[in-house]
């Protein structure tokens, strides 16, 4: 703890400002990191290239030993701490604890990672294993920002060292090697490079050696649409809080994007962009279902932006950062319900029903395409004699399908009321 100063003494000078990153920096964590995060394969995306007629890659950062690419930044910090014995300390939404567990069992520090409740159970197991002995989980508040300040009292109360999940040099730094990376997989520099952003290391660094060592590059980073923290930050000229902020892709779920990642995105010519929740679920399926790719949301930000917010241009050589793998496999109910909603393949409706002999069948008979499918009818109350409200769910064909099923409702002598996917009433069937 420090001591308090001397009556009459002159105030403590400010502390240092953090050094800058700078490519120098992202190539001495590059040679950091040599032996310890074994570089991911940069692989050609068939099914990505033939939907945009770029030829896309996909730097696979979920195939490491945390299913990440945090390891990088957490690992060149903890590097270059000199005295350890005060442990260190972490947030983390679940990956950046897992690249500082592996770091503490490699490095062999004591540490302590603070995670939201929201942070998925398959996170929180894999941070145990990883950490073993060396780790304790610690579980505190329902976002990252929550976490990241139980973390920050912990560092002030025990003098544990603590370890920014972006917001810190040395973080960035090692993060930037990404981009090193790729540059050098592919033998020279790309058209395009799309990555995730949260709290905008990852795009803070890559966007710190492709400003000197390849600036042809285009960088764009993407964001959940509900947890736009960094494009927030550009349009105030300042990080600021988000009022809202939806964790579903847990990943890149921040409320306030970083104080020194900001301006160095600012700064970089790297421009910024959202994509909803949908798109991402349907982007994850098809990684799975045809590539043979388990992806966590924050992982599917990159591809799942091309096509929809990104375009690149026909046959730029494009590389999107598949960012992480560690999705909890009882999330997968969800994540198709969400994308078959956003790819207009399932329909919610409140139905009245007339309490008599045959309107279910008559509801069934007449108003239900050939292709249709009821995959939810439940009754939400009943108000009286004559009427019970139910809420019922349809999945169509196809998409165009709907405009025919609406037409039929509204010829329907029932009243059904659409049950609007942006309106509250949705997020109980989420």
């Amino acid at each position: 703890m420090t001591p308090d100063p001397t009556p009459g003494a002159p105030p403590p000078p400010p502390p240092a400002p953090p050094a800058p990153v700078d490519a120098a920096a992202v190539d001495a964590a590059a040679a950091r990191l040599e032996g310890v995060a074994l570089r991911t394969p940069l692989t050609f995306s068939g099914r990505l290239s033939a939907a945009t007629g770029a030829q896309v890659w996909l730097k696979r950062e979920d195939l490491r030993p945390v299913r990440s690419y945090k390891l990088r930044g957490a690992y060149n910090l903890m590097a270059q701490i000199e005295a350890r014995e005060a442990g260190v300390v972490c947030a983390s939404a679940g990956n950046h604890a897992q690249g500082v567990a592996h770091a503490c069992a490699t490095l062999g520090v004591r540490g302590r990672v603070y995670l939201p409740r929201t942070t998925p159970r398959q996170k929180r197991e894999r941070i145990a294993a990883l950490g073993g002995r060396w780790v304790e989980v610690v579980i505190r508040g329902d976002a990252y920002d929550d976490a990241h300040a139980a973390a920050l009292a912990d560092a002030r109360a025990t003098g544990a060292h603590l370890v920014p999940a972006f917001d810190d040099p040395r973080t960035i730094a090692g993060q930037g090697t990404v981009a090193r990376e790729i540059v050098d997989q592919l033998g020279h520099a790309p058209d395009l490079i799309v990555a995730p952003v949260g709290g905008g290391g990852l795009l803070a660094g890559m966007a710190t050696w492709l400003g000197e060592r390849a600036p042809t590059v285009t960088l764009t980073g993407v964001e959940p649409a509900g947890a736009a923290a960094m494009a927030a930050a550009l349009r105030a000229g300042a990080p600021v809080d988000l009022e809202t902020l939806d964790p579903f892709v847990d990943g890149a779920a921040v409320r306030r994007a970083g104080d020194l990642t900001h301006p160095v995105v600012r700064d970089s010519g790297a421009t910024v962009t959202e994509v909803d929740t949908g798109a991402v679920c349907a982007e994850m399926l098809a990684l799975y279902q045809v590539d043979g790719v388990i992806a966590e949301p924050a992982g599917a930000l990159a591809s799942a932006a091309l096509g929809r917010v990104v375009h690149p241009a026909p046959g730029a050589v494009t590389v999107c950062v598949l960012s992480g793998g560690n999705n909890d496999v009882s999330r997968y109910s969800e994540i198709i319900e969400r994308a078959l909603v956003f790819e207009g393949l399932k329909h919610y409706f409140l139905v009245d029903f007339p309490q008599e002999p045959g309107m279910l069948r008559r509801f069934l008979d007449e108003v239900l395409g050939p292709d249709d499918d009821i995959t939810l009818f439940e009754y939400v109350k009943r108000n009286n004699r004559e009427t019970g409200p139910a809420l019922v769910g349809i999945e169509v064909g196809r998409p165009g399908d709907v405009v025919g099923l609406r037409a039929r409702m509204d010829a329907s002598p029932l009243h059904i009321e659409p049950v609007d996917p942006a309106g509250p009433l949705f997020r109980f069937l989420l």
